[in-house]
Order: C-alpha cells, then sequence, then structure tokens
C-alpha cells in the first residue's frame, strides 16, 4: 500500500496522520511531529528547542532516566525525541507486540516528562561539554559563522544547539514552558505505519496525543537569507581550510518550478563525480578532495549551500573558481548531456529512496507538510522526464540571486 493522509479528531481538534500499512515486518513506528517547534522557535533562548528534547530522553520523574530506559529495554522499544529547524519530533518503533506497551510509556512521558533538577543539570553539563569539543571542529565553525552570517537578525540566526551563554542561563522553568506551549494538538501531524490497520493506527495516535493540551498554531516565519555578499574568516591551527557558502535561491517549498531547482542543483554540485564543481575544483585542477552544493528548499527558508576543503594556499584560487564556475552556470546554462545524465540518474535512483518504510513516510509527509500534494514524487519524475533544455536554462539564467554568494572559511 502507499501511504495515504487520513485525520483524526482528539479534545476537538482535528489532526492530520499520514498512514502506511507495511507488513514486510511485524514492527510498527510512529512520529508525533510538532511544527514550528524546532530551532526556529528558540527566539532569545538558542538552544531551548534542541534542550527540551534531550530533557525528553531523560525518562519520567516516577521512573528516572534509568528506569524508563530500563523499560524500553525489556520489551525492545525505541523512544527519543529531537529537534529539527523547523520541527520537533517524537519517535517511537517496536515489534508489533509491544508497540501497545510502547504508546503506554510514550503517555507516561508526556504526563510526567523528568523535569527535575537533577535531569536538567545533567542535560546542561553535556550540551556544554559538547559545545567546548566543537571548538576544534572546524567543519561546524565554518557551517555555523555562515548560518549565523547569511541570517543575521532572523530566527534563524543563532546556534541550534545554543552557545555557552545561553545555556548557562536556562532555567528549568524555561524547558518546560516550550514543552507546554510547542508540544500541543494544534500543531500536531502524526506519521504512523508498518504491520498495524488503518483502525490500529487511529487508536494508537489518539491515546498518544491524549495527554496533550490543545494549544496554539503559530504560523511559521519566511526567513530571508542575506542578499549582500559577505565573507567571514576565523583563523585556526589547521593544515587546510575549511570554506562554506551560501546565497539566496528565491524559490519556495511548493513552487511549481521546484523540479527544475532539483535538477539544476543536481548538475551544479549536488550529483557528485560529473557535477560541474566536482570536475572543476577537484577533478580537472585537483583544488579540493570534495566539493559539492546544493539547493536547500525548506517552508521556512530556501538557498544554495556548499563547500569544500582545500589546500591553504589554494584558498583565494578555490573561491574564485566557485564564484566563476556559478557565474558561467547562470549566463550560460547546462549542456543536453548534462540534462540527460541528470534525467537519468535522479530517475534510476528512485527506487532506492522508497526502499524502507520510514523513506516512504517522510516523503509523504514532506509532500503534506510542504503543500506539494499526495503523490508529488510521481508528478515530479514526470515533469523532470519532459524538461527541456530551453526550460532548464531559462529557468536557470531566471535566478541569477545565486551569484549573491557569502563565504564562511577557517584557515590557518
Amino acid at each position: 500500500m502507499s501511504a495515504t493522509i487520513e485525520h483524526l479528531e482528539v479534545n476537538g481538534v482535528k489532526i492530520p496522520l499520514i498512514y502506511e500499512k507495511d507488513s514486510t515486518l511485524p514492527i510498527a513506528s510512529m512520529q508525533l511531529i510538532f511544527q514550528n517547534s524546532g530551532s526556529i522557535a528558540d527566539k532569545e533562548r538558542a538552544g531551548i528547542s534542541s534542550f527540551s528534547a534531550s530533557i525528553l530522553n531523560e525518562g519520567t520523574k516516577k521512573s528516572g532516566a534509568v528506569g524508563f530506559a530500563q523499560k524500553l529495554e525489556e520489551n525492545a522499544i525505541s523512544l527519543s525525541s529531537h529537534s529539527g529547524t523547523e520541527t520537533f519530533v517524537i519517535e517511537l518503533e517496536s515489534l508489533k507486540e509491544q508497540f501497545e506497551n510502547g504508546v503506554a510509556l510514550l503517555q507516561e512521558l508526556l504526563k510526567d516528562p523528568n523535569f527535575t533538577k537533577e535531569s536538567f543539570e545533567k542535560v546542561k553539563l553535556l550540551k556544554l561539554s559538547r559545545l567546548k569539543q566543537k571548538e576544534n571542529d572546524f567543519d561546524y565553525i565554518a557551517s555555523l559563522n555562515l548560518k549565523l552570517l547569511v541570517y543575521k537578525d532572523t530566527p534563524l540566526g543563532h546556534p541550534s544547539r545554543g552557545t555557552k551563554e545561553s545555556l548557562e542561563k536556562m532555567k528549568l522553568k524555561d524547558v518546560e514552558d516550550f514543552v507546554s506551549k510547542h508540544l500541543t494538538l494544534k500543531r500536531a501531524i502524526v506519521v504512523i505505519g508498518g504491520d498495524i490497520t488503518l483502525k490500529e493506527a487511529k487508536k494508537f495516535a489518539k491515546e498518544s496525543l491524549s495527554p496533550l493540551s490543545k494549544g496554539e498554531f503559530e504560523k511559521l516565519p519566511v526567513v530571508k537569507h542575506l542578499e549582500k555578499p559577505s565573507q567571514i574568516v576565523v583563523k585556526k591551527d589547521t593544515k587546510q581550510s575549511y570554506i562554506y557558502f551560501s546565497a539566496p535561491l528565491f524559490v519556495k517549498a511548493d513552487d511549481k518550478e521546484r523540479y527544475k531547482a532539483k535538477v539544476a542543483a543536481f548538475i551544479l554540485g549536488a550529483g557528485g563525480f560529473g557535477s560541474r564543481m566536482m570536475e572543476e575544483i577537484r577533478v580537472k585542477r585537483g583544488l579540493a578532495y570534495s566539493a559539492y552544493s546544493r539547493a536547500n528548499i525548506a517552508k521556512s527558508h530556501s538557498s544554495l549551500k556548499g563547500y569544500l576543503q582545500t589546500k591553504l594556499e589554494s584558498q583565494d584560487e578555490a573561491i574564485k573558481l566557485v564564484k566563476e564556475l556559478i557565474s558561467d552556470f547562470v549566463k550560460n546554462g547546462v549542456t543536453q548531456k548534462e540534462l540527460d545524465q541528470a534525467k537519468k540518474f535522479i530517475s534510476g535512483s528512485e527506487p532506492l529512496r522508497n526502499e524502507m518504510l520510514s523513506q516512504r513516510l517522510n516523503r509523504t509527509f514532506m509532500e503534506y507538510y510542504q503543500n506539494l500534494g499526495l503523490s508529488y514524487h510521481k508528478k515530479e519524475l514526470e515533469l523532470i522526464e519532459n524538461l527541456s533544455l530551453k526550460d532548464l536554462n531559462d529557468f536557470i539564467k531566471s535566478h541569477d540571486e545565486i551569484n549573491l554568494l557569502s563565504f564562511s572559511i577557517v584557515t590557518k
């Protein structure tokens, strides 16, 4: 069966439910996804969404972290929380025969999360220690500085992990308030599937959501990328340069020409060997071991992002080449050979993207969440197959904003 979109009502709130039956293995999985509850909702408390997810992974007050973990382990149940950019996710998976027990434990967690001083201080210490470890992770530094540069003064212009200062200032009540406000029925979408019927899926979903309040739906903000080319350089004791770059891309999540952006990005830098970036920067000139770029299209923001690592003495040449490659790409477009190769790869790799139940459920969720329409992936393949060279090159030429490149560099 292919995934379907259903609805259920909990406490007077109508909640979307994405479901797929799959009896290949005797397992079931469910995600409770809360909209506009990821790091984009951190506001003045950088890292609060991520911190809240970590606290929920500490079990319940009654059982404690160890006791709750033992209950999960005894029944081979996986239950975890994590925070993304736009969403907050609680995920449950187990054998079919243990799934009802898993739902009961999820209810316990939502009713009685381990909001204690001990668990709070434990999570804070772990978060601070991981930030300390990141001080010598040059990829992380370059990537984070780029984000802070191009999304300055926006809901995305902060580290999703938080900062030393924001974590030290954080209080347990901040976490309690965040969870209370964001993990609510009006923000919820349920993704569920496996060796269970639709009737069972709705029952499990209702039971899981029952501890939550109605709350309020909050519209996701649309964040603008910096349009003035800028650069930030950080000096470290490194033997190579870490170069991250980004440019605005004026393509919305539900844009009818989104498929063209996918093909263009594949040819420019997302296609690995054979892409312009890899061929010109690594293969022909040997300036970097790896070089890539991709279109990052979300509901709240969109951009062309990329990175490469190069020798210290090749840094300036590599940056210049990236600018030239993208400028030429916009001006002259792609060749028929490149378009044909992209079509062949995208079409041929489609089965690999849908092998697992989790992949199919996630695909259907994204189609719903980004307002693309059910089975958009099939329509997209047809559109790509029928895409002409002229239409693609006209599209590329119309998006000269990708020339407005900003760079973040970590070098010696």
